[in-house]
């Protein structure tokens, strides 16, 4: 990883830009102490080296002059976040307090963190593993209290464990096999068990399992966009702020109001939603509604869902055809959202001569159906997997790289199961090595390096 030494001091501000009552400096490493010692006078002359673990309250100064008022919290490795000495400094909750007291620290000896060193030290110094600390930034991020509890989850060590027991059933089986290829004398039969067979098969039954999270999981992570289309005038725009719970969008009797995309983020049973309004798909000579649409065509492209909004107290129109030429090149699954059923229905859902991954019937007037439609999108965005509390999630891209290729190098080691453990052996090896890339103890550096630097600094 390419970072300065380790045993650098390494000092940030670890609270968010802009004024607050509190602001954090934080200083880590071997120097933290005395370098905050040479800077803090206490209000009872009390020495923040032989106190440990306490709290301090005095100035720090620039020479004589007070440049803050602060609290010092103190405390020792290895009983810290980083496991080294820690300190930090609460001061005034505004840019300048802030920046003077890191500056100083910086004139002290310390150096600036880089982007999620301190984390990337509690990694380094067996704190925490490489999950844990990537649901360090999941939780910071969580818009949602499902992907919360999922990335706390994360961090007390739940997906750890579910890849350390199937680590433990490859370790068993690769025991058996080192044997088998170390005593060449003995009877292959006797050390290739039925026991190593059940142990290869249920690492590779809790690897598939672990694998069906993936896509749930990154969805409460990450979420979803979905886009609500349709020819003008079907009453886009009140869904959208019927999903809202609040007026967002402007809604007329007027076609072609809607010119830009609204986007807003909504949370549909846990799940993060980017939901937008857009332009009707309609060929127009209106210069800025031709590119409204143009914009719209390309969020389609990019949404995970679409809500295909048809008004089902008319026949169907011509315009209502049209968005479906744009649907036709794509594979995202659409819903067929039939409104206005306040009304007098009169659409015919098969006119449309195609399939839907569903239809909702919904007056986006009196929001009846509004709660059925969205138990609908939430269960195609999650796939049919349910995700129970505190249960094991792969949430990460990478992390479902590493346990698809874990998973196919125990199958290829099942089918070579009792004729060459050569072979066995080096399969599990593979499978191991995709496993720890998970945890970190594999993990290349250029993965750390682009995990780490995509945290807040001071984190």
């Amino acid at each position: 990883m390419n970072r300065t030494s380790p045993d650098d001091t390494i000092a940030a501000v670890a609270t968010p830009p802009g004024e607050g009552g509190i602001g954090i400096v934080r200083i880590s490493g071997d120097q933290a102490i005395p370098i905050v010692k040479g800077l803090f006078v206490s209000s009872r002359g009390r020495d923040i080296s032989t106190d440990a673990r306490q709290i301090f309250h005095g100035d720090i100064r620039d020479g004589d002059a007070p440049v803050d008022e602060v609290l010092v919290h103190v405390m020792r490795a290895p009983h810290t976040y980083t496991r080294e000495d820690v300190v930090e400094i609460n001061c005034h909750g505004g840019a300048g307090p802030l920046n003077a007291v890191l500056e100083l620290a910086l004139k002290a000896g310390a150096r600036l963190a880089g982007p999620g060193e301190f984390t990337q030290r509690a990694f380094l110094n067996g704190r925490i593993d490489l999950v844990q600390a990537e649901a360090v930034i999941d939780r910071i991020r969580a818009q949602t209290n499902a992907a919360l509890r999922a990335a706390a989850a994360a961090a007390r060590g739940v997906l750890s464990a579910a890849i350390r027991e199937i680590r433990d059933e490859l370790l068993f089986a690769k025991s058996h096999i080192e044997a088998a290829i170390d005593f060449p004398d003995q009877d292959l039969p006797e050390l290739i068990t039925p026991e190593l067979r059940r142990s290869l098969a249920s690492a590779r039954e809790h690897a598939e399992a672990l694998l069906a999270t993936a896509d749930a999981g990154r969805l409460l992570r990450e979420g979803a966009s979905v886009a609500i289309i349709g020819r003008p005038n079907v009453g886009k725009s009140s869904l959208f702020n019927a999903m809202l719970r609040e007026s967002r969008a402007i809604v007329t009797a007027q076609p072609g109001t809607t010119r830009d995309i609204l986007h807003e983020i909504i949370t549909i049973e846990g799940i993060p939603v980017r939901l937008m309004d857009m332009a009707g798909l309609r060929e127009t000579e209106v210069e800025v509604e031709r590119i409204g649409v143009e914009v719209a065509r390309q969020a389609i492209a990019e949404s995970a869902i679409i809500l295909f909004l048809v008004d089902a107290s008319e026949d169907i129109q011509p315009g209502d055809r049209a968005p479906l030429e744009d649907l036709a090149l794509l594979d995202t699954p659409v819903i067929l959202v039939l409104n206005k059923i306040d009304l007098a229905e009169k659409l015919d859902p098969r006119s449309f001569q195609r399939e839907f991954a569903a239809t909702a019937r919904i007056s986006a007037l009196t929001n009846e159906g509004l709660h059925d439609l969205e138990a609908t999108l939430a269960a195609l965005l999650r796939g049919g997997v349910h995700i129970a509390p505190d249960q094991a999630l792969v949430t990460r891209l990478h992390q479902k790289d590493s346990l698809r290729r874990a998973m196919h190098a125990i199958e290829c080691t099942e089918d070579n199961f009792g004729k060459s453990p050569e072979f066995m052996a080096i399969e599990i090896d593979e499978a191991l090595r995709a496993l720890g890339e998970i945890t970190g103890e594999t993990t290349p550096d250029e993965v750390l390096e682009h995990i780490f630097s995509s945290f807040c600094v001071g984190k």
